[in-house]
């Protein structure tokens, strides 16, 4: 028992320890932010709510029943959990079974008659076999380890797609409110427009000003007109990319108009170390790192000897089912094979092995970085967008009263209709500006949940003792 279970500690290759990450003390962004801690005010699982939009909550809870790339991600996860079972059975014995049977005619014949010499002969060879490799070195379990941690990798990569989808969606589905607004905007514009239209055709029918001014207020009505119509693609498109992220064709889907909020919600942000663990891609690249430490115990295992054990039991003899101890055969055997002279075949497999891990780590500690620098553009794009959104806010209310004021001044006939018609073009822009800033300040808000991992938790990750449960059943045919 003892020796036992000092071949089941026993394995060959460094045990996985996690590599430190360049983790910055606090955000650089953080001034005028909350910070909160995972499980308390960070969304969790539903991370959209904090937008109180039942419609786009009705939208992106499709994404991870039906689009394509989170299906193909769930496919991924269950392939590698196969792969998990597949090198377990590499710990367990093989058992095989085999019935050989067979009858044989002897005999002469002369002239087309039996000379009564003829014989059948029956006979069969059934026997049970076993062979057996333990894993005395430890090298089906640094696999096992490995895949194990390859699952778990393939379960990150699922949380990323659905998230990634999710958050693609949602952006989305605010580029089209934002569209809705300015088609909205444009039309709103456009019965202003009309209304300077009807001013000037009275002032010429007065005789107070020329055709001239007539036909630049129609201009700018009709182009006006068009842009709003022309918002309209841009609208569609979007509607067409929410479909397919919801895994639907786009003709099935209709999101009617709507009001485009003022403003997005407030999301508080995790501090830095809780970062690591609430992004499933740093969780991926974490995981790649101890499968690719695994993999270092299965390259040096290589240098161990193989001992392989085996064993066979039977009948065999004449007569169909002749089962009876004079039958009987029996054999045992054990082998050891090792390689003596390999060129520098293992030698290199494990510097391989080694440089890969090596690679992985320099992945993990990029992916992290990335994450810090992620969080960081949308925390200074949400805080400078908030700045500008009331400067712009403030540049609409100016250049609204200034074409108020020039509309009166040239019904009075003391200004020229080219002052109104710069005072309007200044108002649309400033107005498209402004709702550019609101839109971008939701994009920025989507963005920022994203980065910093969304209600995804790293200890939402199946656990190896999960991933064993689910891949000890039995053999599945």
């Amino acid at each position: 028992m003892a020796f036992s279970a000092a071949l089941a500690g026993c394995a060959v290759g460094p045990d996985y320890t996690r590599p430190d990450a360049p983790t910055p003390a606090a955000f650089k962004e953080m001034k005028g932010w909350k910070r909160a801690t995972p499980l308390d005010d960070m969304p969790r699982g539903d991370w959209w709510k904090p937008f109180r939009d039942p419609k786009l909550a009705s939208l992106i809870g499709e994404v991870a029943v039906s689009n394509q790339t989170v299906i193909g991600a769930e496919a991924g996860y269950r392939a590698a959990t196969a792969l998990v079972r597949e090198a377990r059975a590499g710990l367990l014995p093989t058992v095989s079974v085999s019935y050989d049977g067979g009858v044989a005619h002897s005999g002469a014949r002369s002239s087309g008659a039996s000379t009564g010499l003829s014989r059948t002969l029956y006979t069969f060879d059934a026997a049970s076999g076993l062979a057996w490799t333990p894993d005395i070195w430890g090298k089906v379990r640094r696999q096992v380890e490995s895949n194990v941690a390859g699952a778990q990798l393939s379960a990150a990569d699922l949380a990323n797609a659905t998230l990634s989808s999710q958050a693609l969606l949602a952006v989305a589905y605010f580029e089209l409110r934002a569209a809705d607004a300015l088609k909205g905007l444009l039309e709103t514009t456009a019965r202003e427009y009309q209304r300077t239209l009807d001013i000037t055709e009275r002032q010429y029918a007065a005789g107070v000003v020329s055709k001239a001014d007539v036909a630049t207020a129609r201009t700018q009505l009709l182009n006006t007109q068009a842009q709003a119509i022309n918002a309209g693609i841009a609208r569609a498109q979007y509607e067409h990319a929410i479909a397919v992220l919801m895994g639907r064709p786009p003709a099935e889907l209709d999101v009617r108009p709507a009001a485009f909020p003022s403003a997005p919600p407030a999301i508080p942000v995790s501090l830095p170390s809780t970062l690591l663990e609430r992004r499933p891609d740093v969780a991926a690249a974490e995981r790649a790192m101890q499968q690719q430490n695994a993999l270092i115990g299965v390259a040096i295992g290589a240098y161990f000897p193989d001992i392989s054990l085996s064993a066979a039991y039977g009948f065999a003899g004449r007569g169909p089912l002749a089962l009876s101890l004079a039958n009987e055969v029996w054999s045992a055997g054990v082998t050891a094979s090792q390689v003596v002279f390999d060129g520098g075949l293992r030698s290199g497999a494990v510097e391989a092995a080694r440089a890969v891990y090596d690679q992985s780590v320099a992945g993990y500690r990029q992916t992290v970085l990335s994450a810090f620098q992620d969080v960081e553009d949308q925390l200074v794009a949400a805080r400078l967008l908030a700045q500008q959104a009331k400067v712009q806010d403030a540049a609409v209310q100016a250049a609204r009263e200034q074409v108020d004021v020039l509309l009166n001044q040239y019904s009075a006939g003391t200004v020229a209709f080219t002052a109104v018609v710069v005072g309007q073009a200044q108002l649309l822009s400033n107005q498209i500006s402004a709702l550019t800033v609101r839109q971008n300040r939701f994009l920025a808000a989507v963005r920022l949940i994203e980065a910093l991992g969304g209600g995804w938790d790293a200890r939402d990750l199946p656990d190896a003792a999960r991933i064993d449960a689910q891949t000890a059943l039995a053999p599945r045919l």
